[in-house]
């Protein structure tokens, strides 16, 4: 696959930035984030036939400018460059950097079976912990057109200016502007009042204490596991029967694969380490303001839970821990960091979990969750992207144990988790009958329509799937007819979250031939609409 580079321009806001206007500072909580530029991605398939697919795309590439530079009057510190002392933003409209790029491949394809290797071109640049310069763009865009007009948008912002909810907040204001929308969003630029820099704080020392921990050199791989309502739904049962009260789907999920992860790190290293566990927490729900909801910047904070040698890791054990410790980031916790001795109850948050993260006998795990924040429905006015991806950070020589969450696009509830582990913790993990009991590993984010042309269409139905034991044929144990509807999708028929059917899928290939193990293929005979 070949990604070519066909222009490279700077988009400015229409309307030049007022000159009291012209420095956006950074917040206390800013500044304890690393100057990097976190990468996400948007894939929109094309759904009209025709020869004209690329015409169609630049058409919307250059819309898509049209409406970026109206979108960046209000959201101006997104077209400046960072200062020196990376305190603040130099809000001098020198634009945002919006490259276009052609793709020799189509979307659906790449789409069928994704090559993670490849994502990271659809970027303007691959991050890396190197972090920016004071001179590089605060925001930067690349519109990827695919030969069958697909498009897929990869941004790379500066962590700096704000975090996944500020994210969510800009591109809904930029969607609203693409779609003529009568909403116009205007964002909330006051968090350093709320949160006051201090000076003692700069340098780079705390950003080390928060993140250093963490890194680890070596090979890793990327993986990415998909929990279905289903599973997610069993996940919470198997907890509350134990004791939780309500748990959510990011309890159980992330509580889950903190279980797997640990198990996968005992068998490697042959002994049972301890294992920290850190989350971000958003903390616009635990302002008193009514403004929170729009506030750009990074208004979050992390939660760390401890599993201790002598701890027999159990699901709603490892759920509890992982409450009890984001529930100390609350009301009380906010309003502290607020007042002038704030930076005080931050660092020494940092302290502790540094003295625990730096044993080297510790396994560290980063969690962070992008779940709920709309980014599903990003649509600049051509519908909604068929699926969301972060970067994949591959051959560098550093990297940390990263568990990212994101909703699944097709049905309600789910959840994709990516996880970077160690190289040979992640052959061990991905091979867990626990873990693939619940979750597909891999899947492709396509969904499929399809027709059954067997005579055993009128027999298999996703209701009879809780009969199958997981060893008779599936024949033997569906007796009630049901139709199945024209259009459903593959996974919610091919997918048992307790016996793991999922895996059984092998590949989509072209022309959507779908590929299944030996007792399948002899029980269903698939063909693409």
């Amino acid at each position: 696959m070949k990604v070519e580079i066909i222009s490279k321009e700077n988009i400015k806001p229409s309307s030049p930035t007022p000159c009291h206007l012209k420095t956006y500072n950074f917040s206390m909580l800013d500044q304890f984030i690393p100057n990097v530029y976190a990468p996400l991605l948007f894939y929109y398939p094309n759904d009209h036939d025709g020869n004209n697919g690329i015409s169609r795309a630049l058409e919307r590439s250059i819309a898509l400018k049209k409406s970026l530079s109206n979108t960046l009057t209000q959201f101006y510190p997104l077209a400046g460059t960072i200062n020196k002392n990376q305190l603040s933003i130099d809000c001098n409209d020198v634009g945002a950097n919006f490259v276009c790029a052609l793709v020799n491949r189509r979307l659906d394809e790449f789409l069928s079976y994704p090559d993670y290797r490849q994502i990271n071109h659809f970027l303007p640049f691959e991050p890396s912990l190197d972090g920016s310069t004071p001179s590089d763009h605060v925001l930067n865009v690349q519109v990827n057109i695919f030969e069958c007009g697909g498009i897929v948008i990869g941004f790379c912002v500066s962590h700096k200016i704000f975090d996944g909810a500020g994210f969510s907040t800009f591109l809904k204001g930029w969607t609203n502007m693409a779609c003529g929308a009568k909403e116009v969003v205007c964002p909330n630029l006051n968090v350093s009042s709320l949160f006051p820099a201090k000076e003692l704080l700069n340098g780079g020392r705390y950003i080390i204490a928060n993140y250093g921990s963490f890194l680890r050199k070596g090979n890793f791989s990327t993986k990415r596991f998909v929990f279905d309502s289903q599973a997610i739904a069993l996940l919470k049962t198997e907890a509350a029967k134990n004791g939780v009260h309500h748990p959510s789907r990011v309890d159980v999920v992330s509580a889950f694969v903190w279980k797997c992860a640990m198990a996968a790190s005992k068998e490697a290293r042959g002994v049972k380490k301890p294992s920290l566990f850190v989350h971000t927490v958003n903390l616009r729900r635990k302002l008193s303001t009514k403004l929170s909801k729009d506030l750009l910047g990074n208004l979050i904070w992390f939660s760390y839970a401890l599993c201790p040698t002598n701890y027999e890791p159990t699901l709603h054990g490892l759920v509890n821990k992982v409450r009890q410790s984001i529930s100390k980031i609350n009301n009380e916790f906010v309003d502290q960091v607020q007042g002038d001795e704030g930076h005080v109850a931050l660092v020494k948050s940092l302290k502790e979990m540094e003295e625990i993260g730096t044993n080297e006998t510790t396994d560290c795990y980063y969690v962070t969750s992008m779940c709920k924040m709309g980014f599903n429905e990003t649509n600049f006015g051509w519908g909604k992207p068929s699926w969301v991806t972060s970067n994949i950070c591959n051959d560098i020589p550093v990297f940390m144990n990263l568990i990212c969450l994101m909703d699944t696009k097709y049905g309600t509830g789910g959840i994709e988790v990516w996880v970077n582990i160690d190289d040979e913790e992640m052959k061990i993990l991905q091979g867990n009958p626990e873990l693939l009991s619940y979750a597909s590993l891999d899947p492709s984010p396509l969904e499929r329509q399809l027709h059954i042309t067997s005579n055993f269409a009128p027999h298999f139905t996703t209701r009879n799937m809780d009969k199958w034991d997981g060893r008779k044929p599936y024949d033997q144990v569906l007796k009630n007819p049901g139709q199945i509807a024209s259009g459903m999708v593959l996974e919610r028929f091919a997918f048992h979250p307790k016996h793991g059917v999922a895996k059984h899928i092998w590949a989509i290939q072209k022309p959507y031939q779908i590929m299944f193990s030996t007792a399948f293929r002899k029980a269903l005979r698939f063909c693409p609409k």
